[in-house]
């Protein structure tokens, strides 16, 4: 990666008291974010929650109704910043009959310092698809080759939306592995995904977003801390409806012969658990994940969540 002037942990991109409003509808209702060299942010929230309308503002693609929104020290569309920064986004569309590498060599041409076309051929996956034409590529591989041309111009912040969507196991894996290697060159990548394993996986820090406004932000096992999710797994003969009785149980979940019982708090439900139930085996006490967390962090009050069978 070509030098930079900007030490690790300095700010690349500040969202400053922005609002965001279409006619009536609020998108964004006052954000603050900033965005630091060499660590990857997850974005999350639920349809609606100002993701998409944040990440548009940062590249550019729409102006805040009030606020400030800036880049590297400069507004989101100028040729500096855009000579600096990657996107990924599910609504690119490139054309369908040039070829992965004639893509790529199109792509590295606009820039002052590409990485060099085969680097990112090899660093992808690619190699072997570089003369296979983008319409004739399944989804995974097109998606490779999406995060191809954003990695392409060497830049200081990578934008990834949804990037591992339509890959298998084994792809999204080697995506997340060559993300990690972007990371440690020392990169900032702001990333959206609904995969919530795959922030598990790669983020330091979670920024949850819920009707326009900031919700949480902090490292993965920080947003788990805040939702104080236990999961509660065993054997027992107690029926379904006893079970959703018991103390602050939020969601069950049906796995053969065995239950998982979702609470924020451990002790008064196992203690009840054992009082109707001494035969009650397997018992199993953890901290939830990150998914879970989400979902507490996001729902509306007294929702609670869905129960599954």
């Amino acid at each position: 990666m070509k030098q930079t002037q900007d030490p690790p942990g300095a700010v690349v991109a500040r969202l400053r008291g922005v609002v965001k409003r279409f006619g009536t509808v609020t998108a964004l209702a006052g954000l603050d974010l900033e965005l630091r060299r060499g660590e990857l942010t997850a974005v999350f929230g639920p349809n609606g929650a100002g993701k998409t309308t944040a990440i548009k503002l940062l590249l550019g693609l729409a102006r805040p109704t009030a606020g400030s929104v800036e880049l590297f020290g400069h507004a989101p569309g100028d040729l500096e910043v855009r000579r600096r920064r990657g996107a990924m986004l599910q609504v690119g569309k490139v054309p369908e009959t040039l070829t992965v590498g004639e893509h790529l060599e199109l792509f590295a041409s606009y820039y002052l310092h590409p990485l060099a076309v085969a680097e990112v051929l090899r660093r992808t996956g690619l190699e072997r698809l570089a003369g296979r034409r983008f319409g004739e590529l399944s989804g995974g591989e097109r998606q490779r080759t999406l995060y191809a041309l954003a990695l392409v111009g060497d830049p200081e912040l990578l934008f990834l939306d949804e990037p591992t969507v339509g890959m298998d196991v084994e792809a999204r894996r080697a995506v997340w592995q060559e993300i990690r290697h972007t990371v440690d060159e020392g990169r900032s990548v702001v990333l959206t995904t609904h995969y919530l394993e795959e922030a598990d996986a790669l983020a330091e820090r979670v920024v949850v977003l819920h009707q326009g406004r900031m919700l949480a932000d902090g490292d993965p096992a920080s947003i788990k801390r805040q939702a104080a999710l236990r999961r509660v797994r065993c054997r027992t003969l107690l029926p379904k409806a006893t079970l959703l009785a018991l103390p602050g149980v939020r969601q069950l979940i049906e796995e053969g012969d065995h239950v998982e019982l979702l609470v924020a708090e451990a002790e008064p439900l196992v203690r009840e658990l054992l009082a109707l139930d001494p035969q009650v085996a397997d018992l199993e006490v953890r901290s939830a994940g990150l998914e879970e967390a989400f979902l507490a962090l996001t729902a509306a009050p007294g929702s609670g969540f869905v129960v599954a069978a």
